[in-house]
Parts: structure tokens; C-alpha cells; sequence
């Protein structure tokens, strides 16, 4: 169960304090292990006033980016929502940092995507007592079809505008839970969060619509657009299923260029976090233009080109429709 929070002064005394003991709890562990018993002996006066920086809202610690943005959509003014992982960071290998430990000490709730995205976060939260809750539950999974995650659920739910609203429901049940005083307000900012999701879905089953049925097919450099590809009636291709150091084989980009020369596929894409080079030798062996980059593990800074999921979303969804189809973006 979720930890309920009353906003009088007594109740917000009570959970600084909570947050201040959880906190002196794990700074102990790390001071143990670098500093000895002196060390912990200060860690655990200083965690005492944790949380004691004026801002009295519960803290919701999300593991990238991408979740922060959704949830801050879905909390409106009443909570405090961070990301452990900064703008532009690689979330499948992170490693936690001592003071990303001590971050989630202080949180009141913590929300991973779950369906092992985060293969860090187990051990990023044993021994930490705070609750947290897996935005991901109640998608139709699908599965990894090849390499070493062969069979395994592929974590990327959120790239479907459609999953994104169940991922909100789940957060609207754990804010609710944790702050019940607030809960009317958190359904509300939900069903106007669900209806702009809504929409990005919409305009990208539009805009597909003209295109024929044997060039429906999304061709990417990583395995990330599987659900969005499901839910907009394209068949799916790409050259790696999981974003991986070593560069693409020869054998896979041979299949990449198989696949789009039988299908006709006028464009094909690549994400921003990985090198378009093996794209372009697809594009260079077919007739396919390169569609542009897509966005996927995290948002860019305010002033970049996706400082939030729906901007990233949309610039998915119309960079796609308009290379596949040849229209205008």
C-alpha cells in the first residue's frame, strides 16, 4: 500500500522526518563502505533534515526522462516529479550513482517502466523502503523476436501513444493512493493528458491512411518502434532488436535491404542515440529515401527538438507518416 500524506504542518514535520531517517539509513551503507563508522556517524546528523529545502510535496523519483514528463502531466502542482537519469542518457545499462541511492531514500514513490528496461533497478532499490509502482502493467506485451532478449517482453510500451494512456491510469492509481486529497485532481489532469495522446494517435492513422498496403512497413536501426508499428497497422523491420555497442552485421543489414526492396519501402529511419551508418547502407542498396532520426529513450533539453513526450511523440508520428507517405511534415 501506498503511504497516504496529510498537508498540515504536523504530517509534513512526520514525513521530513521519515525522509531524513530512510536517508541516514542508506548513506550509512555507502559511508560504511568508503568512509567507516565516522562518516556514517555524520551521514545520519545531516539525513536528518532531509527534504527541509521548503517544498513539502511528496516526492515521485521516476527511472528516465520520459516517465518524469507523463507523470508531471498527471501530478499537476500537488507533487514533486524528478528523473533519476538526466536528458540524453542511456537507460538500459545505467548505473546508479551513490547519490542517485540517496535521491531515492527521499522519494515518497518511485515509478520504473518495468518489463526489464531498467535491468539496474532491483538493485537500485534493495534495502531502500519506499514504494514504487511499474507504469507498464496491463500492456499487451510483445516479444523480443531475436538475439540474446529472444522471447523477452520488449520494454519500449511508451512509443505507442495508446500504451502511454495505460501508463497514466497506473500513475493516477499510485498518486491516488499516496495522496488521496489530491486524487479528483489527478483523474482530471489524466482524461486531459489521455485525450492529447488520443489525438497523436488519431493524426498518425489518418495520415497512413493513402498509403498501400504492401509499403506499410516502419524500418528502423533498434527494435523500439514495435508497439507504435502494431497500433498504426505497419508491419515491422529493423536491423537490431535491442540497442547494442557492436555494429551491425553484415547478415542484418542484408535482411534490412531484403526486407525493403520486396516491400517497396520508400523510407526507412534511424534513432538519435545510435550511428545512422548502417541505415545508409540500406538506402544506398534500395530505393528508399532516409526518413529522418526518431527520438525514443529521452526527451532533449527545453530547447531541443523533444523537450517532452508529446513533442517527441508527434515528431515520431509526423516524421514517419511523411516519409512513408511523401507528404509535406
Amino acid at each position: 500500500m501506498f503511504r497516504s500524506r496529510n498537508r498540515n504542518q504536523g504530517q509534513s514535520q512526520n514525513r521530513h522526518l521519515s525522509r531524513g531517517r530512510r536517508l541516514a539509513g542508506v548513506g550509512c551503507v555507502l559511508a560504511l563502505l568508503v568512509g567507516g563508522v565516522t562518516a556514517c556517524a555524520n551521514i545520519d546528523a545531516a539525513g536528518a533534515g532531509a527534504g527541509s529545502d521548503g517544498d513539502d510535496r511528496p516526492v515521485v523519483l521516476t527511472t528516465f526522462t520520459v516517465l518524469a514528463d507523463v507523470a508531471e502531466n498527471v501530478a499537476g502542482e500537488h507533487l514533486r516529479v524528478e528523473s533519476i537519469t538526466k536528458v540524453g542518457a542511456e537507460i538500459h545499462g545505467y548505473e546508479p550513482t551513490p547519490g542517485d541511492i540517496r535521491r531515492a531514500a527521499e522519494a515518497d514513490l518511485i515509478l520504473d517502466n518495468g518489463m526489464n528496461l531498467e535491468a539496474w533497478f532491483e538493485q537500485f532499490v534493495s534495502g531502500i523502503d519506499v514504494p514504487h509502482a511499474v507504469v507498464s502493467e496491463g500492456i499487451d506485451e510483445i516479444d523480443i523476436r531475436e538475439d540474446a532478449y529472444a522471447g523477452m517482453p520488449n520494454p519500449h510500451a511508451w512509443m505507442s501513444p495508446t500504451n502511454v494512456q495505460v501508463y497514466v491510469d497506473n500513475m493516477v492509481a499510485a498518486f491516488s493512493e499516496l495522496d488521496p486529497a489530491h486524487a479528483s485532481e489527478y483523474a482530471a489532469n489524466a482524461a486531459a493528458y489521455k485525450e492529447e495522446l488520443q489525438g497523436v494517435q488519431d493524426d498518425l492513422v489518418a495520415a497512413l491512411a493513402p498509403l498501400p498496403e504492401e509499403q506499410r512497413a516502419l524500418v528502423t536501426c533498434e527494435g523500439a518502434f514495435s508497439y507504435l508499428a502494431r497500433d498504426a497497422g505497419l508491419a515491422e523491420q529493423y536491423i537490431w532488436a535491442v540497442n547494442a555497442e557492436q555494429q551491425a552485421t553484415p547478415r542484418q543489414i542484408a535482411a534490412t535491404i531484403e526486407f525493403v526492396r520486396e516491400n517497396d519501402v520508400p523510407a526507412v529511419f534511424c534513432e538519435s542515440t545510435v550511428s545512422a551508418a548502417p541505415m545508409q547502407r540500406v538506402v544506398e542498396a534500395t530505393a528508399a529515401e532516409f526518413g529522418g532520426v526518431l527520438y525514443v529513450d529521452s526527451l532533449s533539453e527545453a530547447s531541443g527538438p523533444v523537450p517532452t513526450y508529446l513533442d517527441m511523440i508527434r515528431h515520431d508520428a509526423n516524421t514517419i507518416a511523411a516519409a512513408l507517405t511523401g507528404t509535406s511534415k
